[in-house]
């Protein structure tokens, strides 16, 4: 009972202060998971009880309710033409990010197995907009870098499940099958399966709440209630199939807000806030439970990979992916820096702990301190870095209106941004 009085006083906490902190780059996985270290370090760990199956699922349903709420803004036309840097990012950077922390894993880790050396570099690989929310939120960075990082964030933790179970499983010697193979066949599944529940819940729920509204059936609450229920559903059709829950929420949240039609931009802020609810608990947890674990097994190495993962393992892949379509270096180092970990790290986290992996408390304090670091970087880089670059971005395309960046992109609504005042 204490534990949850604490997680409610945070909560509460953080609510009061929001805009304040907001504006200097505090985030609220910030601000709860510093609540949550807090908390760890002034109590014994015997009296705090986790049930890690429990703590994955509340990570997953917040990682759900956010790409489905996210996704929903998102012009599913518009959208269509302007997948390149998205594409470019998801079917490049992302590969090449795990390979690229796979090759720093085996320098940095020499005497590691290579199966968890990979392992390592997968659950690293996705990306979460929401420990730099602001250059998301933020109308002064250019419409196209905040769709591309929306997009990418909102599909490449899906991308990743595949390639992480198959290798989850090499490291404990479950495979039965050949590599390639495995990875072909649970990436089918995965996407195929997750594509088409977010597209049933999508559909269904969409033209339900627009039939329902055009014809004024549907209670002003209960506007609030169906989306939620359409991200549930999304999840759980896809968990039945065997395919990503994370692609289906955010297919599932592009194709409702696409048929729902103009009534999308009102109808998601108890999905939304409800998200926000799971993933605050989650972020005390991290801090209470994580990051007092892993604080006595830190060692040199685990903060250089960390530092690496978030710098050269994703911005020269960025790199990589955007050369040559006529994007700025400073556009490129803007994307390639705001890739921040977050809940998608911490779900595969939860995963591994509750499977087993060799070398696990090495790779797992790995995770939590990248996620850390992550967290207190990219949420307080995010104002000034954001300021700097409307500066350049503004004289830029003032200069020339035919640059790339100033392609217009649909972004109907902020992604959880406060109200002006």
């Amino acid at each position: 009972m204490i534990a949850v009085m604490v997680v409610l006083v945070a909560v509460m906490v953080w609510s009061a202060l929001s805009r304040l902190l907001d504006r200097r780059g505090i985030t609220a996985a910030l601000f709860l998971a510093a609540v949550g270290l807090g908390v760890g370090l002034l109590t014994p760990l015997s009296d705090i009880e986790v049930d890690i199956e429990i703590a994955e699922r509340v990570a997953e349903i917040a990682l759900v309710l956010l790409l489905f709420s996210d996704a929903t803004r998102l012009d599913l036309r518009a959208l269509r033409h302007q997948l390149s840097w998205p594409t470019r990012l998801l079917l490049i950077g992302l590969p090449l990010t795990m390979l690229a922390g796979f090759g720093v894993g085996l320098l940095v880790f020499p005497g590691m197995a290579l199966a968890s050396v990979a392992l390592l570099a997968v659950m690293l690989a996705p990306t979460d907009a929401a420990l730099g929310q602001k250059v998301v939120t933020d109308d002064s960075v250019p419409p196209r870098v905040r769709q591309s990082l929306d997009v990418e964030s909102g599909l490449n933790d899906g991308l990743s499940v595949p390639v992480f179970l198959v290798v989850l499983s090499i490291a404990n010697a479950e495979l039965e099958s050949g590599v390639a193979g495995a990875i072909a066949g649970s990436m089918a599944a995965q996407i195929g399966w997750g594509l088409l529940a977010g597209v049933i819940a999508g559909l269904f729920g969409g033209a339900l709440i627009r039939f329902a509204d055009d014809r004024d059936w549907i209670a002003p609450a209960w506007k609030q209630v169906l989306p939620l229920a359409a991200a549930l559903l999304a999840f759980a059709i896809a968990d039945q199939l065997g395919g990503s829950g994370f692609i289906a929420a955010f297919v599932g949240g592009i194709v409702f807000g696409h048929v729902a039609g103009p009534v999308r931009s009102v109808v998601t802020l108890l999905t939304e806030e409800a998200g926000e609810l799971a993933a605050a608990v989650t972020w005390l947890a991290f801090g209470a439970l994580a990051l007092v674990l892993a604080l006595p097994l830190i060692t040199w190495q685990v903060v250089l990979y960390a530092v690496l993962s978030l710098t050269v393992v994703r911005m020269t892949p960025v790199g990589i992916a955007l050369a040559g379509g006529g994007i700025r270096l400073p556009t490129i180092a803007f994307i390639g820096w705001f890739g921040p970990r977050g809940l998608a790290s911490l779900v595969f986290v939860l995963i591994a702990a509750s499977r087993g992996v060799p070398e696990q408390e090495l790779v797992l304090t790995t995770v939590v301190v990248t996620v850390a670091l992550s967290i207190v970087l990219h949420g307080l880089s995010s104002v000034p870095l954001v300021a700097r670059y409307h500066r350049w971005s503004a004289t830029m395309m003032a200069e020339d209106p035919s640059a790339a960046e100033s392609v217009a992109a649909d972004m109907p609504r902020a992604r959880r941004q406060l109200p002006p005042r």
